[in-house]
Formats: C-alpha cells, sequence, structure tokens
C-alpha cells in the first residue's frame, strides 16, 4: 500500500475480510476436514460461508464509520467482539459443521491474529494481510498430515508418521472466496516437525 494514500473504509473493510479468510484457510485443523469431507460434501462450501460467518461478527468498516475511528484508537468498544468470543465462533463452527473437537489452543491463535490484523485493517496497516498471503501462496505445496493415534489413554505418545500405515497427505487447495454432516466426531491435535509439516493425530475412542 502505498504510504502516501489514505484508504477508504471500504478497502479497509475488503482487506479484513481477506484476513479473515486467509486466517481460516491456514489453519491446519480446519484444512484437514475441508479435505477429508468431514464437514459433508460440500465442506469447501462450508469453509466459504465460515469466512463469512466470521466477519458478520464484526461490524462493517465500510458502513459504520464509528467503529472505525475506536478501532483507530485505544478506546474500548462493546460491538467489537473479543479474541475470546471469536474463539468460541470458531470452535463451535468447527464441532456443528465438521464435527471436529479442536482442543489445542490454535482456534484462540486464530481469533488472536484476526483481532490483531482487524486492528491494523483499521489502520491502513496491510502488510501482515500481504505477508499472510505470500505465506499461503507458499504454504500451498505442503502437505496436512491425518494419523491415526494409539489409545486415548496414550495421548502423549505419538505414532512415527513415516510407520503408520493410515497416513493419509493432504495437498491445500486453492483459497476460496467470501460467502455468506456426519463424520465421526474425535479429539484432534496438531504437532510441526523439523519440516514445518503440521500432524494433526485423531485419536481413537
Amino acid at each position: 500500500m502505498d504510504s502516501s494514500t489514505d484508504p477508504s473504509p471500504k478497502q479497509i473493510q475488503s482487506n479484513f475480510e481477506q484476513a479473515v479468510s486467509l486466517s481460516l484457510f491456514t489453519w491446519p485443523a480446519l484444512t484437514l476436514a475441508v479435505q477429508n469431507n468431514w464437514g459433508g460434501p460440500d465442506s469447501e462450501d462450508k469453509r466459504a460461508w465460515f469466512s463469512g460467518a466470521i466477519v458478520d461478527h464484526f461490524p462493517d468498516l465500510s458502513t459504520t464509520p464509528d467503529a472505525l475511528k475506536l478501532l483507530r484508537t485505544s478506546k474500548p468498544n462493546e460491538d467489537e467482539p473479543d479474541a475470546e468470543t471469536v474463539e468460541e465462533v470458531l470452535l463451535q463452527v468447527m464441532l456443528d459443521e465438521f464435527e471436529v473437537n479442536v482442543d489445542d489452543e490454535s482456534g484462540f491463535a486464530v481469533a488472536e491474529q484476526i483481532i490483531r490484523l482487524r486492528k491494523l485493517c483499521a489502520k491502513g496497516k496491510f502488510e501482515e494481510v500481504d505477508d499472510l498471503a505470500k505465506k499461503y501462496a507458499v504454504s500451498k505445496g505442503k502437505v496436512v498430515i491425518f494419523q491415526r493415534g494409539k489409545d486415548q489413554e496414550e495421548e502423549d505418545e505419538w505414532e512415527d508418521e513415516s510407520s503408520s500405515d493410515d497416513d493419509e497427505d493432504v495437498e491445500m487447495d486453492e483459497a476460496p472466496p467470501l460467502v455468506g454432516s456426519t463424520q465421526p466426531k474425535g479429539d484432534f491435535a496438531p504437532e510441526v516437525d523439523d519440516d514445518g509439516f503440521t500432524t494433526v493425530t485423531r485419536k481413537k475412542r
């Protein structure tokens, strides 16, 4: 963005919506759920709807100038959800729509990222959104690995991903545009190896 140009509220809102979409699309737990159709055959459509649903929890900065002004200050705004609220929505949608119980605290990390990027967008600072887009472009070649875990009592002991016959490599697709199920439930916990690959382990009941 040209620092001499003051972005319009519409540009700010558009960048925030992109920030939400990228934050969700680079969330390994959601990527894995979509690739495995844990939300049913329309899992990709659900992910696109998911982004729009999160955006809708925030005031539209292109039509609410007061909200935009408050975001540019340190003053509280009761109409703005906090990270804990966004996390609750993220986890509930994952459970309701994809039947995935995310208990690795990654939901809170995604929520915090969305809140931080919103405040930056409000100030016309889009660099982190651009960086996230570049990060996603690079990560498209990597995979999220689904690995069937050991019994739940041994949840702290992870199988070596090279020795499991149940491993399934999942390639990341193109990011979907914003738009406004039944699989067995289970607990998931990711771990990142030295090569930057994320392993999500589903624990048997």
